[in-house]
């Protein structure tokens, strides 16, 4: 049974990469969204489908629907709860997302600099994760929406 679904889902990422092939504007929306550093086949295509499937206005909306804002923690009396993610988006592509923040904090210079400016401030490790992953879709909204190559912001 396992086989099966594997050779299904092999199947279905063939079909998908077909059809982005076969559309120029997607084609070209994929190879400016793998310019990013830190985003690969796999991102690329999804992030595709999610900025594709909706009418986001901002890169902000973007990174609510896909889980990836902070909410506070508050509870009657108890406000000093800590932040933490939304979660209230795909958990699938967010496990992407994280793989792929993991990766650009490495290799992506604005995601770099903004991972260790939160760490050096005293962020943990995953909270800046977290914020990697959002600064990812962002980025990825922004090469989209203004059609151009991924142009690094720090120096």
């Amino acid at each position: 049974m396992i086989e099966l679904l594997e050779t299904e889902q092999q199947r279905l990422d063939r079909l998908i990469e077909e059809h982005i092939n076969k559309h120029e504007k997607l084609k070209y929306n994929k190879a400016l969204l793998e310019s990013i550093p830190g985003v690969g086949k796999v991102i690329a295509t999804r992030m595709l489908m999610v900025i594709g499937s909706r009418q986001f206005e901002s890169a902000s909306q973007c990174s609510a629907y896909l889980g990836l804002v902070p909410v506070q923690h508050e509870s009657g009396s108890s406000i000093k709860g800590r932040s933490r993610l939304s979660k209230s988006g795909n958990p699938g592509i967010r496990a992407k997302l994280y793989m792929a923040a993991v990766v650009a904090t490495r290799y992506n210079p604005d995601i770099k600099a903004q991972y260790k400016r939160l760490t050096t401030k005293g962020k943990s490790k995953m909270s800046a994760l977290g914020a990697a992953m959002r600064k990812l879709v962002q980025i990825c909204f922004g090469v989209l929406k203004h059609q151009q190559p991924y142009q690094p912001q720090m120096g």
